[in-house]
């Protein structure tokens, strides 16, 4: 997700675009976000890891 949004910031950069530099930076926030909780060891989406 935080890769799509990369991408997409840097189009809607390029490009003029603003719309997909918005929804680039929404992407890149919701990914780190979750990434974040998933390294802390809360279960991120329903999912649970065992080990």
């Amino acid at each position: 997700m935080i890769l799509v949004g990369v991408i997409l910031l840097v189009i809607g950069f390029v490009a003029g675009i603003s719309i997909l530099w918005t929804i680039g930076i929404v992407l890149v926030v919701i990914g780190a976000i979750l990434w974040i909780l998933g390294a802390m060891g809360h279960a991120v989406g329903g999912r649970r890891h065992y080990w």
